[in-house]
């Protein structure tokens, strides 16, 4: 009888894992040179980029290459042509707004001349701006103190000032101005009713004197527009005059303003 050869048990192989961790350190390694090879290339058109940024904006051209340059690049050392934007130079090209500005120049030139002696003695002060022509006078020149009506000295001087306007279609603003001490009379409760009273008697003796009455504005602004301290004698002294805005501007355009659903009332 024939005895059967027994096979030796097979053990188990504990060594399979390397396999799997080999494969997974090549497929790491594969995935970490593949990311190098992107940043390598990204990192070159960086630098290339940083190079042409750095030549067009602070160097020379070093090269015989064009170097790159942005649209209206200003470059060291070459002479610049400046260009004024367009709706500056369209309204300085406009012969109708140039004759406005010729007007005005030659209206503030003929006021200046007309109160030569006022503007030296610093009692009256002429300025021109986009807005038009101010004509800032100190009360001593106008009233007396607390006093509304137009001394007779100051009526030959506004209406020096009222012949030269009256013929022209500029929009004038009288304001009336006073400094911080309180006035309470049966006439004049407050500095708000004496500075509009004072301009009130600027626009009669301009209406008196030819000026057309739908070109004229009286405003009083009391003591809250002062243009030097109060503090002071001097400083209150300026801050009481009357100022005369010839406006440079005659449009006064009205807008309506459509109602959203907030402020619309409820029907």
């Amino acid at each position: 009888m024939t005895r059967r050869r027994k096979h030796p048990d097979e053990h188990d192989n504990h060594e399979r894992w390397l396999v799997s961790y080999a494969d997974f350190i090549t497929l790491l390694f594969a995935f970490f040179v593949v990311m190098y090879a992107i940043s390598s290339l990204n990192e070159g058109k960086y630098r290339v980029l940083s190079e042409s940024m750095v030549n067009a904006f602070r160097k020379e051209p070093t090269s015989s290459q064009n170097p790159i340059r942005l649209p209206n690049q200003i470059v060291p050392g070459a002479p610049q042509k400046l260009s004024p934007p367009r709706e500056s130079a369209a309204r300085s090209d406009n012969p109708k707004l140039m004759e406005e500005r010729r007007k005005m120049q030659g209206m503030a030139g003929d006021i200046r001349g007309s109160l030569g002696q006022l503007i030296d003695q610093g009692k009256v002060r002429v300025t021109q701006s986009k807005r038009g022509i101010a004509v800032e006078i100190s009360d001593s020149v106008l009233f007396q103190t607390g006093r509304a009506d137009l001394q007779p000295n100051s009526v030959e001087v506004l209406r020096g000032v009222a012949n030269l306007v009256k013929d022209s279609d500029n929009l004038i603003q009288i304001e009336g101005n006073t400094d911080n001490q309180p006035i309470n009379s049966v006439q004049f409760p407050s500095n708000w009713e004496l500075s509009a009273a004072r301009a009130a008697s600027v626009v009669r003796l301009f209406v008196q004197t030819g000026v057309a009455p739908q070109r004229l504005v009286a405003i009083g602004y009391g003591e809250f527009r002062p243009q030097d301290s109060n503090d002071t004698v001097e400083g209150r002294a300026r801050n009481r005059r009357v100022t005369l805005n010839i406006l440079a501007d005659n449009k006064d355009e009205v807008a309506v303003l459509p109602l959203d659903d907030k402020t619309r009332p409820a029907q």
